[in-house]
């Protein structure tokens, strides 16, 4: 079952958000297999019965192909922005991968965002083109997670690892940031230059549904409860070792000090490799 709004454009202000890569293309929509209790996309279309864990909507590639031809050539696509484009469904439909195909033919570079390591499995290794392809590899917890279904965090370090030893541009995603889950020495000795740390956001159906202490998330934001500011430094401090460390921020005032006094790239929080990208003035929501 194919689902409509697989491409969008994101309005900054209207979403509160930083950043520049704001166009996002998803293969699944409507659900994702990977069921992490704090997803904040679950969090906003559960409530309406949109959300299928078992059977997410897959997108018809014509009309993907369609969307790509219209991009302007030095565009960055986010691909997994609400759900995770390797989730399992991934390997019966292949969707991502033709869509990394026409991404390639028409020169687009991409953002691959992902809790899997079958994005490190040789069949889309072959395929990718490293003036084009960027990674962001998300990593919640350094032991067995219970919050959710994706691959073990061990399997995604060795992704890592794999596809920095292969030369691409890979982060380190650690989000949401949890200290309670994290061996920080674990992290520490990651073989890849590069880390991006998130923090978790808080609404009441994460809180429902999440059940962990949430009494240090003091700070309102944007719908949402955050850590303070002086808690989130004190955890991204202990997070070293990277040639290249950047803070995504959702709290516009604790984006500001994270740019000025943290961010290896000041312009660009995902920090990916410094190339000429064209972000066009006009974006374009499709429908």
């Amino acid at each position: 079952m194919e689902f409509g709004s697989f491409y969008k454009s994101i309005d900054c202000r209207k979403f509160n958000t930083w950043c520049i890569y704001t166009d996002r293309l998803d293969m699944y929509g409507c659900g994702c297999q990977h069921n992490c209790k704090y997803c904040y996309s679950k969090s906003l279309l559960n409530f309406r019965g949109l959300f299928n864990i078992e059977s997410p909507r897959v997108a018809n590639i014509r009309k993907i192909k369609n969307k790509i031809k219209r991009l302007y050539r030095y565009n960055v696509v986010k691909l997994g922005g609400m759900t995770d484009c390797f989730q399992p469904l991934e390997m019966k439909e292949r969707i991502t991968y033709q869509t990394i195909m026409i991404l390639n033919q028409y020169k687009i570079s991409y953002l691959i965002v992902t809790k899997s390591d079958l994005v490190a499995d040789d069949f889309y290794v072959n395929i990718y083109d490293k003036k084009l392809a960027h990674f962001q590899i998300s990593i919640t917890s350094t032991d067995k997670i219970e919050f959710e279904n994706a691959p073990l965090p061990g399997k995604r370090i060795e992704a890592i690892e794999k596809l920095y030893g292969l030369g691409f541009d890979v982060s380190i995603r650690l989000s949401p940031f949890m200290e309670q889950y994290v061996d920080c020495d674990i992290i520490n000795n990651i073989h890849c230059d590069k880390v991006l740390i998130e923090f978790l956001k808080v609404n009441p159906f994460i809180r429902k549904s999440f059940a962990i202490d949430y009494s240090e998330y003091t700070y309102k934001y944007g719908g949402y409860n955050h850590l303070p500011l002086e808690r989130k430094i004190e955890l991204v401090s202990k997070i070293n070792g990277f040639d290249q460390l950047s803070v995504g921020e959702y709290v516009k005032d604790h984006h500001t000090y994270f740019r000025d006094n943290v961010n290896y790239n000041k312009d660009d929080c995902c920090n990916l490799n410094k190339r000429e990208f064209y972000i066009p003035k006009q974006l374009i929501i499709f429908q």
